[in-house]
């Protein structure tokens, strides 16, 4: 990479900055970390959007003079200035990116939206002192869930391939895991009754250990003791 100094702006409890922290760590990439508390809305303030991200947002970088959002564009973006970055995270061979890519642009209306929407609406309520609406949790639980079926069936057929995008690891398969991870905030576990998905996810997780448990490390410790993932001390 450039000279130029990268900072990461990030907060681990948002499910594409683990991602991308995930890969800056394993790939050894320099960079600053500049964590950003969500939960104090500290991506809201106008400094933030006026000298960071003008879309109030994480995860963002910004390179030099250059800012960026949306971790899949930062992804691209450091596939091209990080000649050193490990192949397999976003493989240059043609059909090998086009099937990683074909992931990225599926996955924002789909298991990115329901895994969020659910952890969103059963998790943050009660926080705000409100109360739930079994019809809501339900309907929203039935979507996720039909969601990671269609996951594990199609995109892992059924246990047959052993990632996303084919043998190998990719930012697909650690991106899609930081997504299913985050509803066991709110008392689900995805794994359940899915053992192809619970096995993938662990070989995603043993792929990029450490860094795996220590971007969730807070994630976890949110989570039901029944249902959480080890994590480092």
């Amino acid at each position: 990479m450039a000279s130029r100094a990268l900072k990461y702006y990030y907060d681990l409890l948002s499910q594409p900055s683990r991602a991308l922290y995930i890969l800056l760590e394993q790939s050894k990439i320099p960079y600053e970390k500049c964590p950003v508390a969500l939960r104090k809305l500290e991506n809201r303030t106008t400094e933030f959007k006026e000298t960071i991200n003008r879309f109030g947002k994480v995860p963002c970088i910004v390179h030099g003079d250059f800012k960026l959002a949306e971790n899949v564009a930062i992804l691209r973006y450091l596939s091209r200035e990080c000649p050193d970055l490990p192949d397999f995270w976003y493989p240059r061979e043609n059909l090998a990116r086009a099937r990683v890519d074909e992931y990225l642009e599926w996955q924002h209306t789909t298991i990115r939206a329901q895994c969020a929407q659910y952890f969103l609406y059963v998790w943050m309520t009660p926080l705000l002192g409100m109360e739930l609406d079994p019809a809501k949790v339900e309907r929203l639980r039935k979507n996720m869930a039909d969601g990671l079926d269609l996951f594990q069936r199609v995109w892992l057929e059924d246990g047959k391939k052993a990632f996303v995008a084919g043998e190998r690891l990719s930012y697909a398969d650690v991106l899609a895991a930081c997504e299913i991870e985050q509803p066991k905030c709110a008392g689900y576990d995805p794994r359940e009754g899915r053992p192809q998905l619970a096995a993938w996810m662990e070989r995603v997780r043993q792929g990029t250990n450490p860094y795996y448990d220590e971007a969730h490390k807070i994630l976890y410790k949110f989570t039901p003791k029944e249902i959480a993932t080890p994590t480092v001390k």
